[in-house]
């Protein structure tokens, strides 16, 4: 089945398990869709009318992330590891600003995946993939099986445990940005890492 053609399809025979491989057998994502012409969105896409119904009954509320901000954590270790402390307890998350990996750098990493988009789709196959055991996967949707509705986005995953990332497994037309950018990132962890084994102290 052509996944261009499913929104021609009509209820009795719509079938959302083949239309959901059709869509993954392309190993393009949604920007394949785009590329090859696709103008209706196809109902794997489609969100249920219930489901609009339910959100409309929800309240809510504008909610604001704890920033921890770590410029100059070398001479203030106490307060920020205060502040992790009180976030995690208080709310179970938090976000870092100011966490050292190069505003520049990761300019050039959203580049780099503009480029990566922008190659032939016959390139894009070679690194889509949904095998666990693949270091970095490029893929639409990581839960597109499971997911009562699929997501209109792509998304690339990056594993920094070990095994580590070998070069030869990033795409060559983003390569030194995207190993850089996982340097930075890796040291970032085991800064973390070193200064928060406190929180258990």
């Amino acid at each position: 089945m052509d996944i261009s053609d499913a929104t021609m399809q009509t209820v009795a025979d719509y079938d959302r398990a083949k239309e959901l491989k059709a869509f993954d057998d392309m190993k393009a994502g949604v920007k394949g869709l785009v590329d090859a012409g696709v103008v209706n969105t196809p109902r794997i896409f489609i969100r249920p009318h219930e489901e609009f119904a339910e959100e409309l009954t929800i309240h809510w509320t504008k909610l604001q992330v704890p920033d921890i901000d770590l410029d100059g954590i070398r001479d203030n270790n106490e307060d920020i590891v205060d502040q992790v402390r009180a976030a995690s307890q208080t709310w179970g998350f938090f976000q870092f600003i100011n966490r050292g990996v190069p505003l520049n750098l990761i300019q050039e990493m959203i580049e780099g995946v503009h480029k990566f988009n922008e190659q032939d789709v016959e390139v894009k196959k070679q690194f889509y993939t949904r095998e666990p055991t693949r270091n970095v996967r490029f893929n639409s949707n990581f839960d597109l099986y499971h997911s009562r509705t699929a997501s209109w986005r792509i998304r690339w995953l990056f594993l920094l445990q070990v095994p580590k990332v070998e070069v030869n497994e990033v795409p060559e037309v983003c390569r030194d940005t995207i190993m850089e950018y996982i340097r930075e990132v890796t040291k970032l962890g085991e800064f973390c890492l070193k200064y928060f084994q406190w929180l258990y102290d």
